[in-house]
């Protein structure tokens, strides 16, 4: 079958059958409530919640257990346990076992991304390349620690008897916290990178999507991680702030700016301080100067913006155009977005699927009512159910609240500027520096951007995505500015080094 990636435009007949296949199995409903993994045993404490198909929100795709405080603290003990044995296997044991995971997800990667479906609502070219995302994260991971020696760097003598070396060390215990959009992929690529270094994990899947991320559980013992290395805790935001406090050594986290730093502000609380590797979400700019290719620029921005409902960290949310082009731009943009099918994902003509739930369309309710009060509403404005029609705002007030607020929705807004300084200024004028992209065939432009753009993914004249697409070892994502905290960023070189501390050793050698 066809091998998927964020800028695939088709699959296969085969892959399609079998796609549709997994989403029917996974929408028959999970028999068993989904539990714990603590210490390599399955539990089940805790009561119990539901999540409905996005689809059709009458029908529970999953149910769950949500842990308590006492569940949280005994998969913290387990992976305390069984740290200090895993970090010290040799790092070609921990590749390998890693690998072995990596193994069995590929081969079940379309089963794997019928549940991802099923729970998130999104269409076969999300699903089944964010399952994929997953192989390619674990072996840029594995791949990266074998590059630098399991990071071991000989230094220089100031005696002829010394040995003298750089050794990275793991923390120990890494709480990770996944987000709904990206329930396996995300999930997967926190995890390996603490997990690769020498660090046990306990994951908390988002309420969301608790099948969709609890299916790694299964992986990894199957896959023979040893007991106690991975554990998985189920439940809600009361759950993830258990794990929090439950004295784990650092945290890796996906969400929302606010939720970042709340997690932040917990683990700075008392000493010593531990680390948190954080990516928070993003109001991604695309600049169209004078000089673009606007068929090329409408492209890229409809694929940005309303690829999985809007609903990426990467997504493009915000248009920045020059005014002369700025009535051209929109009309493109206008018939790209009307060119989308909105639907079920398991048709194969539905480019977009529904939002993720109540709270999504209560932001879109209220981002519409703004926008018919204070701009125009050039496409969309509508929604059935969770369905909700991809959008398109222009003529907002500068600095309007729906150009500046993260909306995790397909709701995109267009402000026209006067000049290529105008637009840079626009562009940087947010909190986030996630991801930025910018449609030029003036070559002085191009580069001021790179220079002065404040966002961590850029990308040029890209059709594929304004905004998106990154994948591992192909592009990294480091988030700037309140999108992300270390300015490094996965899917790259200088991930790992996060989930590590340095420690300098001299061993005199006579």
């Amino acid at each position: 079958m066809t091998t998927l990636n964020y800028i695939s435009t088709g699959a296969d007949p085969a892959l399609d059958d079998a796609f549709e296949q997994a989403l029917a199995r996974a929408r028959a409903g999970l028999q068993t409530p989904l539990g714990h993994l603590i210490g390599g045993e399955a539990r089940s404490d805790g009561p119990l919640f539901e999540r409905a198909d996005p689809c059709d929100p009458s029908r529970i795709v999953s149910r769950a257990h949500a842990a308590d405080a006492d569940t949280v603290a005994a998969a913290v003990r387990a992976a305390r346990a069984a740290q200090p044995a895993w970090a010290a296997l040799p790092y070609s044991e921990r590749t390998a076992a890693l690998r072995r995971l990596a193994a069995l997800i590929g081969e079940r990667r379309v089963e794997l991304a019928g549940v991802v479906a099923a729970e998130t609502g999104k269409i076969r070219l999300e699903a089944v390349p964010e399952v994929q995302e997953g192989v390619d994260l674990i072996e840029t991971y594995c791949s990266e620690l074998e590059r630098h020696d399991g990071y071991r760097t000989p230094l220089g003598k100031l005696n002829p008897a010394e040995d003298n070396s750089s050794v990275m060390r793991p923390y120990g215990v890494f709480a990770v916290i996944c987000p709904f959009n990206f329930p396996f992929a995300l999930a997967v690529g926190m995890s390996s990178g603490a997990l690769v270094c020498g660090n046990t994990v306990v994951m908390k899947p988002a309420e969301e999507t608790p099948w969709s991320t609890g299916q790694i559980a299964e992986l990894a013992v199957e896959a023979g991680l040893p007991q106690g290395v991975f554990n998985l805790v189920q439940g809600d935001d009361a759950t993830g702030r258990a794990l929090v406090a439950a004295g784990v050594d650092g945290v890796a986290f996906t969400g929302s700016a606010d939720a970042g730093h709340a997690i932040a502000e917990e683990l700075h609380a008392q000493r010593p301080y531990r680390p948190l590797v954080a990516e928070m979400g993003g109001k991604n700019p695309a600049i169209v100067t004078t000089h673009a290719d606007l068929d090329r620029a409408a492209e890229g921005i409809v694929r940005s913006a309303y690829g999985l409902s809007g609903q990426k960290c990467s997504s493009c949310s915000r248009v920045v155009v020059d005014a002369s082009v700025h009535d051209e731009l929109v009309e493109k943009i206008a018939a790209g977005a009307a060119r989308l099918v909105l639907g079920d994902p398991a048709d194969p003509a539905t480019n977009l699927g529904p939002v993720v739930g109540p709270d999504a369309t209560a932001r879109f309710d209220a981002a519409v009512a703004d926008a018919e009060r204070d701009g125009t509403i050039v496409a969309g404005g509508t929604r059935d159910g969770n369905f909700v029609q991809p959008t398109l705002v222009t003529g907002l007030p500068h600095g309007h609240r729906l150009t500046r607020d993260e909306l995790f929705l397909p709701f995109l807004t267009v402000t026209a500027v006067d000049s290529f300084a105008a637009a840079m200024d626009e562009a940087n004028a947010v909190e986030y520096g996630l991801t930025a992209g910018i449609f030029s065939e003036d070559p002085a432009e191009r580069e001021t951007f790179l220079e002065r753009i404040e966002a961590g993914v850029v990308y040029v004249n890209r059709r594929e995505g304004a905004t998106t697409g990154a994948w591992p070892g192909i592009q990294t994502f480091p988030g700037w500015k309140s999108s992300g905290l270390s300015g490094k960023g996965g899917l790259g070189p200088h991930y790992l080094t996060q989930f590590m501390r340095e420690q300098s050793r001299t061993v005199m050698t006579a």
